[in-house]
């Protein structure tokens, strides 16, 4: 009977322990994903596009509130010729899940879009977050949605 408790009271005890060590992983990614979003929102509010660079993964999907798909380069190429006059986030919300990370957010911005065209853009945003083989957190997939006002 003793053993048998024993066994119980250690097993509660080791699952009690993964669990909290999980869910403070999984904080500790959170933080990881929010910072690289606000290091993306810096890349905009500096219209510095490589600052995102390397935050993007080399097969990453761009999918804008226009409905326009580009990859890594084509988005990189876009984000240079787009200039900010104002841009900011709102609502970000990191959700993980093992080696992947959902962000959402809004994203205002005002400026000049990639063709010289005024721009005042409110869109919802998902990027999805990958941590690779070498351990760093990368975006491989973008999507926008304009918000009508």
């Amino acid at each position: 009977m003793k053993k048998t408790f024993m066994w119980c009271l250690s097993s509660v005890l080791l699952l009690g322990s993964a669990a909290w060590l999980q869910a403070q992983q999984s904080g500790d990614t959170e933080k990881a994903v929010a910072a690289l979003e606000q290091q993306w929102l810096q890349s905009q509010k500096t219209n510095n596009p490589d600052l995102v660079a390397p935050l993007l993964a080399d097969k990453f999907v761009d999918t804008g509130s226009d409905g326009k798909v580009m990859n890594k380069a084509e988005a990189l190429a876009t984000a240079k010729a787009t200039k900010y006059d104002s841009v900011d986030y709102d609502s970000l919300k990191v959700t993980v899940f093992g080696d992947a990370a959902i962000a959402t957010g809004t994203f205002k911005a005002k400026g000049t879009d990639s063709s010289g065209k005024p721009m005042d853009m409110n869109e919802r945003f998902t990027d999805t977050w990958v941590k690779m083989a070498n351990g760093k957190w990368q975006c491989v997939a973008s999507h926008g949605s304009l918000i009508k006002t």
